[in-house]
């Protein structure tokens, strides 16, 4: 699926960008019988409604003519949020020195999911500060998302 959605960015990214708008990722996914491609945007000032109205009206007609996926599928257009999914490298250096929660297919020191700081990263391996520096492999990390604090 990662090469869908690899083609949908390449296909989408100067439409958006020339509009204005940041193209934060791309993701296409089977929930139930369904698919979805979910296009997230951002910009300095943030999203609101019609922000994703006019980014759907600009790229529906450019997904439909490339016809890349065959099932059908629903189009979403949205903000990565404020608590925002950590999925490629440029993600991850905008978020240096920023809080992240890390939820882990297995067990690292009695946990599945670990809270810190954000200090390096590798092609191996995530490092963040906790109550002590953690290496963490990539290949164990199942979700990795910035950490707003609510309070």
């Amino acid at each position: 699926m990662a090469n869908i959605e690899e083609k949908v960015e390449q296909l989408v990214k100067d439409k958006i960008e020339k509009m204005g708008y940041e193209l934060y990722d791309v993701e296409y996914a089977k929930e139930g019988k369904d698919y979805f491609l979910r296009i997230f945007i951002d910009k300095p000032d943030g999203i609101d409604l019609q922000d994703c109205e006019k980014v759907n009206n600009e790229v529906n007609d450019i997904l439909d003519t490339a016809d890349y996926i065959k099932q059908q599928y629903f189009l979403e257009i949205s903000s990565p949020g404020i608590e925002r999914v950590l999925r490629k490298d440029k993600h991850l250096q905008d978020n240096i020195g920023n809080e992240v929660s890390i939820k882990l297919f297995k067990q690292i020191n009695g946990k599945k999911e670990i809270e810190g700081i954000l200090k390096e990263y590798d092609n191996e391996q995530i490092t963040i500060s906790c109550d002590d520096i953690l290496k963490i492999n990539r290949k164990d990390i199942s979700l990795i998302k910035t950490k707003f604090n609510w309070e």
